[in-house]
């Protein structure tokens, strides 16, 4: 392959988007040409919070493209108590369990993902933080700082490195609409300079988890009638929508020398800014997001005429699309040299507009593509818009064979547009052909799987079953060395015994149906045994492969929102469990009852189940130091008792520690030096 060092691959990827809670449906929905975005009754909609008066304003839209069980998170697979999870903003919850997955798809296991892997992710303001911010209540349960921490965007990369142990570069990304395809022309920028050896980009957009439209205004960016038609002469508006994405990359010669899994190649990236040309500031500009393709293609060291696809930002607004298609035509002048056109399209038909998730949905899209050598349709539209005839493009309105061609891969832009003017392109190639290798003389494999439960156990082997099924299902060797070396053993645990893939297919196909293989070997009944196992070297070079990730299958936490103006006004409610905000704080007791107060708020801070888990430490209880700053804060606001941080770092009982607590309460406090501290942390919030 040309270029071979600034080449960086695509090894894994995952999301989720309206209609999809994978990237299989999410294919299936594409290539069939569907419109995902969900149209809501008044009844669901007054059920979910929305304003009576405002669904009677007849430029009210009630359509949305919503994701599904956003509110939902495996937080213990996480490391979060459950008081914590219910504050977490629902963009961190998804964006946590699609990095997980991505690094599934890779072939890597999340807990043990190589060192220098870096982290690059935006995402979009949410009704859930705004909510959160403004709820006193909440912050006097689990303290300012908490509150930031675990809502605000900014650190929706830290917590990926912090609780996946990824200890490359970790930066919050921040571009607007184009935020995501931004994360990845940084994550590839870092990996050429040798900043990092891996890295995980995307993005996520969940404003709120509700059921919810809008209120259309003439001459604003949303559809009248809640349908996206992109490059359409009835375009007249985008409709808001939700995702998230992540996608795992390497330079390439590393991916190729390690035997990851190449899902596709990205040969080049280029972001510009429109800056003062264009017409105002939400404005989108021409000549430099000709700049951005251009620059992109050069990258690559390619002619953009050599393109054969281009899945543009395309809101479908009339300025917008009018101005991309403009920028675009001039930067591919030339056609693909067949006299068919270059192909463009949209994402946003299908899905709405994803935000800060657009460009990571737009760039999945094409490499589902590629990796399928079908171009899918730009739905809803049926009136293309006549400046396409003078132009190098043609819209996509049917799902239709990409072709290859001597000489040259397949080749695609993907282009983002922000507001405030970040332009980002980013040039996609076909993966290298994989030559498909049998397996070794075939003997049998042990095959292990694990779940958090038994449903997800079942789950799991039944989409594997059905993968193995596949005309092209990878080798049983590299299935073998994928899920022995790519996965993080959990608690429920199941194997199967097979010599080659049908026969593991009808095996694992047993085993979600509750039906254990008859077939045992010593190491998987270790491994069944909760034991950890050195499995033996496989014959030949084992490669990883994509296979089915963790069927995550969390509880509903809810998601704060901020009641409508019938309610009181500047405080938050949280449907779904009770969240920190719900918690009342006890009062001082008189001395005799002071033991079970300081427990109490002991047990509330950590969120424990009772008395029972005060046998615990501090730090085998999830106690952090933000944790014992605020609980030493209340101690002495609530109950006037100064209590040394230390005595949270000391390895006693949460039992002995509150015993110590009230002794210094009755001896008269500990020293005044905690006043300092909390200042301290107080100014810093």
């Amino acid at each position: 392959m040309q270029d071979l060092e600034s080449a960086v691959a695509v090894v894994g990827m995952s999301g989720r988007f309206p209609g999809a809670p994978d990237l299989e449906a999410y294919w299936a929905n594409l290539r069939d040409g569907v419109c995902s975005l969900s149209t809501f009754t008044e009844k669901e909609l007054l059920a979910d919070g929305a304003d009576a008066a405002e669904l009677r304003n007849p430029a009210y839209v009630a359509a949305q493209g919503r994701l599904a069980d956003a509110d939902r998170f495996e937080a213990d697979l996480f490391g979060f108590s459950r008081t914590e999870a219910a504050a977490l903003d629902p963009q961190h919850r998804v964006l946590l369990e699609t990095a997980w997955s991505a690094l599934e798809d890779a072939g890597h296991a999340p807990l043990n993902a190589a060192s220098r892997t870096g982290v690059y992710v935006g995402g979009s303001p949410t009704e859930h933080a705004l909510a959160a911010g403004t709820d006193p209540a909440l912050a006097a349960a689990i303290g300012a700082l908490q509150v930031r921490i675990l809502t605000d965007r900014e650190f929706l990369a830290p917590w990926i490195s912090y609780r996946l142990g990824l200890d490359g570069p970790s930066m919050t990304v921040q571009t607007a609409c184009s935020t995501s395809l931004t994360a990845v022309h940084l994550a590839v920028q870092a990996l050429l300079l040798g900043e990092c050896d891996t890295a995980l980009a995307g993005g996520v957009a969940v404003g709120s988890v509700r059921k919810q439209g809008y209120v259309h205004y003439q001459g604003g960016i949303f559809s009248p009638d809640g349908r996206c038609r992109p490059f359409d002469e009835k375009a007249a508006g985008t409709v808001p929508g939700s995702g998230v994405g992540v996608l795992v990359l390497r330079r390439l010669e590393d991916a190729l020398a390690d035997g990851d899994p190449v899902r596709a190649v990205i040969r080049g990236t280029a972001v510009t800014n429109d800056g003062s040309g264009k017409v105002g500031f939400t404005a989108p500009g021409v000549d430099q997001q000709t700049a951005a393709i251009t620059q992109a293609w050069a990258a690559a060291g390619l002619e953009p005429s050599t393109a054969q696809y281009v899945e543009a930002h395309g809101t479908g607004t009339e300025l917008g699309d009018r101005i991309e298609l403009e920028a675009a035509s001039a930067a591919f002048a030339g056609g693909d040299g067949t006299g068919t056109g270059i192909g463009i399209g949209s994402v946003k038909s299908n899905i709405g507009h994803a935000d800060a998730a657009a460009g990571a949905a737009a760039l999945i899209k094409t490499i589902l593509m590629l990796e399928n050598a079908t171009l899918a349709p730009t739905v809803d539209v049926t009136s293309p818009v006549t400046a396409l005839r003078d132009s190098p493009l043609r819209l996509v309105t049917a799902a239709e064979e990409w072709p290859d061609r001597a000489g040259l891969p397949r080749l695609a832009g993907v282009t983002s547009v922000g507001i405030g003017g970040t332009n980002v392109h980013v040039v996609v190639q076909e993966a290298p052909e994989r030559p498909t290798r049998p397996d070794p003389a075939a003997h049998p494999l042990v095959l292990p799987l694990s779940a958090r439960t038994e449903s997800q156990l079942a789950t799991l082997a039944d989409r594997l079953a059905r993968r193995l099924r596949d005309a092209d299902a990878p080798s049983l060797a590299d299935v073998a060395h994928t899920l022995r070396t790519g996965r993080v053993a959990m608690p429920v645990r199941g194997y199967v015994v097979a010599a080659e893939a049908r026969e593991a297919a009808d095996k694992l196909a047993a085993l979600a149906g509750g039906r254990r293989d008859t077939t045992t070997d010593p190491r998987g009944e270790a491994w069944l045994g909760g034991e950890e196992v050195t499995w033996p070297a496989l014959d030949g070079d084992a490669r990883r492969v994509s296979l089915p990730t963790h069927p995550f299958a969390g509880d509903s936490y809810g998601a704060l929102t901020l009641r409508r103006p019938a309610a009181a006004e500047g405080t938050a409610q949280a449907p779904g469990p009770p969240t920190p905000a719900s918690t009342s704080s006890p009062s001082p007791s008189p001395e005799d009852e002071l033991d079970a107060v300081v427990a109490e708020l002991v047990i509330e801070a950590l969120d424990l189940n009772g008395a029972a888990d005060l046998q615990q430490t501090y730090f085998e209880a999830g106690g952090d130091s933000l944790t014992a700053v605020h609980l030493a804060g209340r101690l002495r606001d609530e109950l006037g008792i100064d209590v040394p941080i230390q005595l949270f770092l000391e390895p006693v009982t949460l039992k002995d520690m509150t015993n110590r607590i009230v002794e210094m309460k009755q001896n008269g406090g500990a020293d005044g030096a905690l006043d300092a501290l909390l200042s301290e942390f107080e100014a810093e919030s």
